[in-house]
């Protein structure tokens, strides 16, 4: 049986069996309902008893923070997460006052979007780090009513592809313009073994080279 019991919770047909589709073949995730309100959200909590709950915020009939809200005065151990394309401090704010664990945008790649939730539903709060740097500098600057101290901002996981640790290493090294050898005698690792990192990384990332690696790594603040 597989762990995680997910229901998806979007007012778009094809954003919601897209979702079905790439996340029900992970075996660790199983798609128990999907609701396009935050209503039949709630009514689906009541019948489907899912566990984790991806959840988009500009919906019809109930919003998604407000069905959050819902969902964890009457079910605090589901996990939910925000899943939008409005990379808005505001909608943080609101999203994390209302109980969810993860606000993360849509642009995400499928395999980054499973690691979350499986990071989410293992007791993890995860957020963006461009996003969580928005958040930090909103609380350091203006005075905002609905934003949370700077000592309760939750521990975030920074969005790193499923990389392991070795293979973030790795990545920082190409980052710096090691080449295989170098790595694999700063490393103290064999070359062919640097090889076989190289192509996870690729693989991971989504890239073809190393310079692409390097790039995305940088834009998107993983290393």
């Amino acid at each position: 049986m597989k762990d995680i019991r997910l229901m998806l919770v979007d007012d778009q047909d094809l954003i919601r069996e897209s979702l079905h589709i790439v996340l029900d073949m992970d075996p660790d995730i199983q798609v128990i309902g999907m609701a396009e309100n935050g209503e039949v959200a709630l009514e689906l909590c009541e019948s489907n008893r899912p566990n984790t709950v991806l959840m988009d915020i500009h919906m019809p009939v109930m919003d998604g923070v407000e069905a959050t809200r819902r969902i964890k005065e009457r079910w605090p151990e589901i996990r939910v997460i925000i899943l939008t394309t409005f990379q808005d401090v505001d909608y943080v704010v609101q999203a994390l006052d209302a109980g969810a664990e993860g606000y993360l945008l849509k642009a995400i790649h499928p395999k980054e979007l499973a690691a979350g939730i499986k990071w989410v539903h293992g007791g993890g709060t995860l957020i963006p780090q461009d996003i969580a740097r928005m958040l930090v500098s909103e609380i350091k600057g203006a005075d905002h009513p609905n934003l949370p101290s700077a000592t309760s901002v939750p521990e975030v996981k920074p969005l790193t592809y499923g990389l392991s640790d070795r293979e973030l290493q790795v990545l920082q090294c190409i980052s710096d313009g090691l080449n295989n050898r170098e790595i694999a005698e700063k490393l103290f690792l064999s070359e062919g073994t640097v090889k076989n990192y190289i192509s996870n990384i690729y693989s991971k990332l989504d890239v073809r080279d190393r310079m692409q690696a390097s790039k995305k790594a940088n834009d998107e603040g993983i290393l």
